[in-house]
């Protein structure tokens, strides 16, 4: 299974199209918040699947929330957003929940900082598709799962698009 995994999009449209045309034939994404309207628009242009949590700048509705927990080709996924772990301090806390809900991969966005950690929990953070702060370019990533097997995870730098 290929999942493609952004977050802080921040209503940049143009980003998660650039991020959709360089990941190709994903069989899901993984929107993290910073703009719930984004994650809807990543479902209903692309006709894809979609989890999706909702950020510090987001309010959420009856379709979002703050966290969440997936299970997809044999993995227990925990997601959120992380401004409610204080994500930007430490990943500790972040990690002890992921743990508490029985997740082998905890996914946060947040710092619109990439981060990987190999875990366990195995630790994501995509960065952010449209505001990045650790690189001129913007950023995503994508996961390769398969049951048993740790997760194979590729950081994608794009163009940063206004």
């Amino acid at each position: 299974m290929k999942i493609g995994i952004i977050s802080d999009t921040h209503g940049n449209l143009a980003a998660i199209d650039e991020a959709v045309s360089i990941a190709q034939n994903m069989d899901l994404w993984i929107h993290l918040g910073d703009c719930t309207p984004d994650a809807e628009y990543l479902s209903s242009t692309y006709n894809v699947p979609i989890y999706s949590v909702a950020g510090n700048c987001d309010w959420p509705t009856k379709d979002t929330c703050y966290e969440r927990i997936v299970d997809l080709a044999g993995h227990r996924i925990f997601m959120t957003h992380g401004h409610n772990y204080g994500v930007r301090y430490t990943q500790e806390y972040v990690m002890e929940a992921a743990e508490n809900q029985g997740a082998d991969i905890a996914i946060f966005g947040h710092t619109h900082i990439v981060e990987y950690l190999s875990g366990p929990p195995v630790l994501l953070n995509p960065g952010s598709a449209s505001r990045p702060r650790d690189d001129d370019r913007s950023s995503f990533m994508i996961m390769e799962l398969n049951p048993q097997i740790v997760p194979k995870i590729t950081i994608v730098r794009m163009k940063r698009v206004r």
